[in-house]
């Protein structure tokens, strides 16, 4: 083995902004369209704390008419400018310039705040190829501007002003980001949500783009996001109530929910104004209390049915609501996971956070009438769970994943029995599945053809779904059983795989699948066992004979490229495939089943809610959310002849 020299002047030491810019996943999550998004949170969120402590009540966000640079204003105290005695440098190139600086590392200046690390502004600047600054305060206004994190110029003393506040303007660097272009709607609702969360805070939006303006003021706070989401989600609240719980000493709380018709939890957690899309200590200790305080009311009035036993899916059935906690300084240091704080990890939360969801008993006591509609909805809930759980294990194998018996007809099974190493192709039609059956390699790879397409899990009721042959069938072949008695260790394959044609058919029964496994069998998805093959749409042959090359092409932008780039030298000789069952299974083989030379993708999911609402939008029952979504993204489609 060929010795390697590793010394001490091959160890890097990165200054300044530096690892910003080499590692931004880091601090911002990534690089793609959230990551983008994320610089205009930081930003916002500085703005959004100072009027959290009293010192701001507008801020103003214009998206510029490039759509690529954006500016954010608020009338607070407005960031200092006097000399660090330290560094000799003013605050605000300190904070700007340097990671973990900052004036919330105590109570002293922010009683609460969601921007904790001292990296937000900074991060920002270090990632955008031109940000300023501009600053009222003191009886002027300050100036300054900086590129890639670095100063370009002085700061600047301008004309007096009896104004206060900051002004900050910044592009995103095209050289972070794979796209640099803002998305209105997402800003919008970016400021919307914090208009909710901050009583009488008004926030307007200028987007030069579409020349359109919008203002956003909410004096009931949370009380109007309920409303909101029960309207935009097109929901009725279970006896047309909503309920409002508030704790305000110490860490203090505030939440607004409601029941509704619907089969899915939805409870957006913040603290400090900031967003925590996995929930967390906060979000754990409201659940586990609201459901005591059920739990105990049922008990007292003895009002639970011969037979029922509830968990906590039936309660929180159909639960829609807004958790918003705020945490002073003085009481303790949030803890997040990572700079995009996702999850608090606090669990000095946690006890409040019990006590406040407890204390909805006392609400049930005094309105009885609501509280008999809510423990009516609750026990349907249970009753359906107990059908929908005796449903699928009437489904579900008995056998172990070496046995092989009751599998569907048309499984055509693999002779390994370890799930590990084994894998299944969910194909559609007896025509793809001959040349897959064909192809595989067999002691591995497991073929299970489809008819057509599949029932729409999303908007089949749970019954229906679970009376369907070819779903029944799918999941007798993985043999882990579906919905809640689903049992992940009996699956018979760790990988399964999609793989239907590369046209918009083929797409469409890919995005019904998906959403059975989303829907029947999450933990599957979860646990990183499902998969998308990529087949190719084309087969490009450029010369003849030994110097014959052979280019597999999976979009027409691809096959364009290639085109071009070979400059058409030579004759290229280009194959459409129509489907996989055009494919000989030698091909076949090459280009989607072989592990050495395919393309699949694991199926993932970073936001649950996200990943519901475009289901919801593409296969629920609503057929205007698909009407909206053709609108917004008709300049992407093209017609597939």
């Amino acid at each position: 083995m060929a010795k390697q020299s590793y010394k001490a002047t091959d160890i890097e030491v990165l200054e300044g902004l530096e690892p910003v810019r080499r590692r931004p996943g880091m601090y911002i999550g990534g690089t793609e369209k959230a990551g983008l998004h994320h610089l205009v949170r930081e930003i916002l969120d500085n703005s959004v704390d100072e009027a959290m402590n009293g010192y701001a009540d507008a801020i103003q966000v214009t998206l510029h008419k490039d759509g690529e640079s954006l500016t954010i204003s608020d009338n607070g105290r407005g960031i200092p400018v006097d000399k660090h005695p330290k560094f000799k440098k003013s605050a605000l190139e300190i904070i700007l310039t340097t990671l973990h600086a900052g004036g919330k590392f105590s109570e002293r200046n922010y009683v609460s705040a969601g921007g904790l690390h001292g990296v937000g502004a900074s991060v920002v600047n270090a990632l955008s190829t031109e940000l300023k600054a501009s600053v009222n305060r003191d009886g002027f206004t300050w100036e300054m501007s900086f590129s890639r994190g670095q100063p370009t110029g002085a700061l600047k003393k301008g004309a007096k002003t009896k104004k206060t506040g900051t002004t900050v303007f910044f592009r995103p660097d095209s050289e972070i980001f794979r796209s640099t272009s803002f998305s209105s709607a997402d800003i919008e609702t970016m400021l919307q949500e914090k208009a909710f969360l901050n009583k009488g805070l008004k926030i307007e939006f200028r987007d030069e783009v579409s020349g359109s303006k919008k203002e956003f003021l909410y004096p009931d706070g949370i009380r109007s996001y309920l409303e909101f989401l029960l309207e935009n989600q097109k929901q009725k609240p279970i006896a047309e109530e909503s309920f409002f719980l508030e704790r305000s000493e110490g860490i203090r709380i505030e939440a607004a929910f409601a029941w509704t018709e619907s089969t899915n939890e939805r409870l957006y957690s913040y603290v400090n104004g900031i967003h925590t899309h996995e929930g967390g200590s906060h979000v754990d200790g409201f659940r586990s209390g609201l459901g005591k305080g059920i739990r105990n009311y049922i008990s007292t009035h003895n009002l639970l049915p011969r037979g029922v036993k509830l968990n906590a899916e039936d309660i929180r059935e159909g639960l829609l609501g807004v958790l918003s906690v705020n945490i002073p300084g003085s009481i303790t240091q949030l803890q997040f996971q990572g700079q995009t704080k996702d999850r608090l990890n606090n669990s000095e939360v946690i006890a409040p956070a019990d006590s406040i969801g407890k204390s909805f008993e006392k609400y049930l006591n005094e309105n009885p009438n609501t509280a008999g509609s809510l423990v009516e909805r609750i026990v349907a809930a249970s009753r359906a769970r107990a059908a929908a759980r005796a449903a699928s294990q009437g489904v579900s194998r008995k056998i172990g994943v070496n046995r092989r018996l009751n599998l569907p007809g048309k499984l055509a099974d693999c002779s390994s029995n370890k799930p590990a190493d084994s894998e299944i192709f969910i194909v559609e039609g007896d025509s793809a599945g001959g040349s897959a059956k064909q192809g595989r390699d067999r002691k591995t790879q497991a073929v299970m053809p489809l008819r057509g397409k599949i029932l729409n899990a999303i908007a089949a009721a749970p019954g229906k779904v679970k009376e369907n042959k070819e779903l029944t069938d799918l999941v007798s072949a993985l043999g882990c059983g579906m919905g809640d008695g689903l049992q992940l260790q009996r699956l018979r394959y760790g990988r399964v795989v999609i793989l239907t044609d590369a046209d918009a058919d083929g797409m469409h029964i890919a995005s019904l699948l998906m959403a059975f496994f989303y829907r029947y069998m999450k933990p599957l998805v979860e646990n990183g066992h499902l998969y998308l093959a990529l087949s190719p749409l084309y087969r490009i042959r450029v010369g003849s004979g030994s110097k014959e090359v052979v280019h597999w092409v999976y979009s027409d932008e691809e096959r364009n490229e290639i085109l071009a780039q070979r400059g058409m030298k030579g004759k290229a000789h280009v194959t459409r495939f129509k489907g996989l069952g055009e494919m000989n299974p030698s091909t076949l083989w090459e280009t989607t089943l072989n592990p050495k030379t395919r393309k699949i993708l694991k199926i993932q999911i970073d936001d649950d809610g996200e990943a519901l609402e475009m289901f919801d939008s593409i296969l629920g029952k609503e057929a205007s959310k698909r009407y909206e979504l053709i609108q917004e993204n008709a300049h992407r489609l093209e017609l597939d002849v």
